[in-house]
């Protein structure tokens, strides 16, 4: 069906215009996973995460400047060795599929993924064969975007339990992932009572990453 755009954008607010072009463009065929062929499906994954993973790909592809995707099931309280036979693997084949995609479509130094939780599991296996939250040391790990990969960032103590040199915060990671996108972490924006702060307080991008 033909729409009649003629003064119709005009009454709507920015949010409305953005659904209104989504609706009207390519959005649907880059949705539509079935474009790709059976072996590149394969390849990620039949399971949830690999098809999000392939449709991240595509939308990409599609000029999208910021996807972002929950895989749960991380809160292994109890049972861990089960837990992690049965999550693990798919993450392992989605996500390593989805960087040598992206390599050899020379992508890689234009996407940078991001994976990452909001804390830590306790180093130590409680009384259900599990852990539990953790604060004091987690992990995370970065692909693309034109940084210097294949290296590790920080370092625990014996027991896994803090960080034994210079711990990485959560305004590093801020300030890292501003970098990669052409954007000052100090630049000045003003809260809502108008009182100007930066972007990311305190932090500078990793060294030696970019």
């Amino acid at each position: 069906r033909r729409i009649d755009r003629t003064g119709l954008m005009e009454g709507l607010d920015s949010f409305e215009g953005q659904a209104f072009q989504l609706i009207t463009s390519k959005a649907k065929e880059t949705f539509d996973l079935a474009k790709e062929t059976p072996h590149t499906q394969d390849r990620y994954g039949r399971h949830q995460l690999g098809q999000w993973l392939l449709l991240a790909r595509r939308l990409c592809e599609a000029g999208c400047g910021f996807i972002t995707m929950h895989y749960g099931g991380w809160d292994m309280h109890s049972d861990i060795g089960a837990a992690m036979r049965g999550i693990a693997p798919p993450m392992d084949q989605a996500v390593s599929a989805f960087i040598d995609d992206l390599t050899q479509r020379g992508m890689l130094d234009d996407v940078l993924l991001v994976i990452s939780g909001e804390f830590g599991r306790t180093p130590r296996i409680n009384g259900t064969a599990g852990r539990d939250h953790w604060a004091p040391l987690s992990t995370l790990a970065f692909a693309g975007g034109g940084l210097k990969l294949g290296q590790a960032f920080g370092e625990s103590s014996s027991k896994v339990e803090v960080p034994k040199s210079t711990p990485i915060t959560p305004q590093d990671v801020m300030a890292t992932i501003l970098h990669v996108c052409g954007i000052d972490p100090k630049l000045l924006f003003k809260d809502p009572s108008g009182r100007p702060m930066y972007l990311v307080e305190i932090g500078l991008p990793f060294v030696g990453i970019v």
